[in-house]
């Protein structure tokens, strides 16, 4: 399996990037070639009450890395990359490995 983790940093109007985010990126997204899975988590604030760095993280699952190259290399893929700049100003980082189920 190969995982692509995405983190995106706290957005000066989280409403609007959530709407934005399921809306529009998440229907791109989920039409990439390849995709086996994809999922979305929102963190919450620690026990100690302080926001995390991270407003959301997605995490998208393909078979291997050849398949993260091709989804991300058809027109899909480049959609989606280039949807990111609509939204995620507060800044996005891109994780990518093989991934493990232990």
């Amino acid at each position: 399996m190969f995982q692509v983790t995405v983190l995106y940093n706290q957005p000066e109007d989280p409403s609007a990037f959530d709407k934005y985010y399921d809306e529009v990126h998440t229907p791109l997204a989920k039409k990439l070639p390849g995709l086996q899975r994809m999922t979305v988590s929102r963190p919450a604030p620690g026990p100690d009450g302080t926001q995390p760095p991270y407003h959301l993280v997605a995490v998208l699952e393909f078979a291997d890395a050849a398949a993260f190259q091709s989804g991300m290399g058809s027109a899909e893929g480049q959609a989606t990359s280039a949807d990111l700049a609509n939204f995620a100003g507060a800044g996005v980082t891109l994780l990518t490995g093989p991934s493990d189920q232990v």
